[in-house]
């Protein structure tokens, strides 16, 4: 069974601030962006590997044998910090939440420092300019910096899906389509009443 990309919990937060304040002892912003762009790669790491992500939640493996497992591919490799994050992790068994745990470490660092992630789904390719444009008017909307990730998904007929945190604006193609149909269909079922009521009241009064 893989690792579950779920919403942090509390226990998730917990873990995640205790990171967050060794990562900020030991060197303040830098050492928090740092830290952030470890896990992001480690995250990634995980999606890209089955085999590490089964690893990590396996409720199989034993702990002990799971430590020597994440010294042996990890130690020297990442941070001596996210190192030891990870060997507590595992002695607490809680490896099969770090994805929790790193989106809650994400989500106070960019608030710390002012900046919402955004993820943008198009069709196609967005041009450098495009986005350039994009992000200033997000950046003027919001009132902070986002930190855009762009998605391209061929299943779209056209349009821009945008999640922001936990908020989706959807202006695809197919969902103004769809809700167009929609729309059609209501108001044809409307007409379709009223006219029938009108056509009754004219065969009583008759």
């Amino acid at each position: 069974m893989p690792l579950i990309d779920a919403q942090p919990d509390a226990l998730a937060k917990i873990y995640a601030e205790s990171l967050y304040e060794l990562a900020e002892v030991e060197g303040g912003r830098e050492r928090l962006e740092a830290m952030a762009g470890e896990l992001d790669e480690l995250v990634e790491l995980t999606r890209e590997m089955p085999q590490l992500s089964e690893f990590m939640a396996s409720r199989i493996v034993s702990l002990e044998a799971r430590a020597k497992s994440l010294e042996v591919i990890f130690k020297g490799r990442v941070s001596e910090l996210l190192y030891r994050f990870l060997q507590i992790l595992n002695r607490k068994d809680r490896l099969n939440a770090f994805l929790p745990m790193a989106t809650a470490f994400d989500q106070m660092v960019q608030e710390q420092f002012g900046r919402i992630e955004v993820d943008i789904h198009t069709r196609g390719s967005i041009e450098p300019g495009e986005l350039d444009s994009f992000k200033a008017r997000l950046q003027g909307a919001l009132g902070r910096e986002p930190v855009v990730h762009t998605y391209t998904d061929p299943a779209m007929l056209g349009g821009v899906k945008i999640q922001i945190g936990d908020r989706l604006i959807d202006a695809s193609l197919s969902t103004r389509l769809r809700r167009m149909r929609e729309l059609l269909l209501s108001e044809g079922a409307g007409l379709m009443r009223e006219r029938f009521e009108r056509s009754f009241d004219e065969q009583e009064n008759q």
